[in-house]
């Protein structure tokens, strides 16, 4: 580990640390509060992915390869996989962007999907959620072979992972796992509200966490729409993790002094003060919950960051598999 990050992580510490020690002397809402900034714990995964990546070129004579699958022109997804691009570049990986008009047929695309997983080239590929209405997403999924499925979302990589066995994760969970590596926080003992039950997010990441290694250990509760008395449940978590896709829905009083907040959430809500007309907020109200938290996670620049270091590092993991070097 170098200086500067043993010093970051030291910092850290003592202020998560300070926080819950002034809550417990009976100060009220905490003076202290750690930023879990994606941004910066994805620099550090990435410069070890471009040494990474240097070394499986120097035994291959080949680069991680990851190519994604772009259906239509929505503004979000175009955003998305041009960041996705863009971190190929940056680690060393050679990339690919395949665009379907969004008037393709379902039997169209799987054939696309079914040349992609003939192609030895090709060490991963990500199909861009969400598709057009008229394709089923549950069959385009399952039609990835699980080899090459680096986003973590086909049933077999699921399953392996419910079961322990090795699996490529769902790169948004694995990239909060990682982001909790980072800043060293505990989570053994600790229990874990996961706000969401989606098969991309708060499964997987209810599974991650109460799992028998570190990160892990955790007592897990998964909260979703039928849940009832959902604030009450949420405040009794030492770790809250917001992944409903619903703006700021998690305020002050759902959450307990102290508390550790992952937001998942992003969504674009109008703010006429904005050149854009818009403003990116999460599934928390940061304003109002930040206060009362030891940490959160900023929106932008938490998780999401962390979910494209995520899918790197699947997609080396994946290279390294097709070319017998695991």
């Amino acid at each position: 580990m170098s200086k500067s990050r043993r010093k970051h992580l030291w910092q850290s510490l003592n202020l998560i640390d300070l926080s819950q020690t002034l809550h417990k002397e009976g100060f009220g809402f905490l003076y202290a509060m750690q930023i879990l900034d994606g941004k910066q714990a994805s620099n550090y995964y990435q410069e070890q992915l471009k040494a990474e990546s240097l070394e499986f070129e120097a035994k291959t004579g080949k680069k991680p390869h990851l190519a994604a699958i772009l259906v239509g022109n929505s503004g979000p997804s175009e955003t998305y996989v041009a960041a996705k691009m863009e971190t190929c570049r940056k680690v060393g990986f050679q990339s690919s962007l395949i665009r379907f008009e969004p008037t393709i047929t379902e039997q169209q695309l799987l054939l696309e999907i079914d040349k992609l997983n003939q192609d030895s080239d090709l060490h991963g590929f990500i199909v861009q959620l969400p598709l057009p209405a008229h394709i089923d997403v549950n069959k385009v999924i399952e039609r990835v072979d699980p080899s090459k499925d680096v986003d973590g979302f086909h049933p077999v990589n699921l399953g392996k992972m419910a079961k322990g066995l090795p699996a490529f994760a769902s790169a948004t969970p694995w990239g909060i796992i990682k982001l909790m590596e980072y800043y060293n926080i505990e989570t053994e003992g600790k229990h874990v509200v996961i706000l969401g039950r989606s098969q991309i997010v708060g499964l997987p990441m209810s599974l991650l966490l109460s799992r028998n290694s570190k990160p892990g250990n955790a007592t897990v509760t998964v909260c979703h729409s039928k849940s009832q008395n959902l604030a009450d449940i949420s405040r009794q978590a030492d770790i809250l993790v917001a992944a409903l896709g619903i703006p700021e829905f998690v305020k002050k009083e759902m959450v307990k002094d102290g508390a550790i907040v992952i937001d998942v959430g992003l969504s674009r809500i109008p703010d006429e003060t904005r050149k854009s007309g818009y403003r990116l907020v999460g599934d928390v109200a940061y304003d109002e919950v930040a206060p009362k938290c030891s940490a959160i996670t900023p929106v932008p620049g938490g998780v999401g960051p962390m979910t494209i270091t995520a899918l790197m590092q699947n997609t080396l993991l994946a290279a390294r598999q097709q070319m017998g070097l695991t």
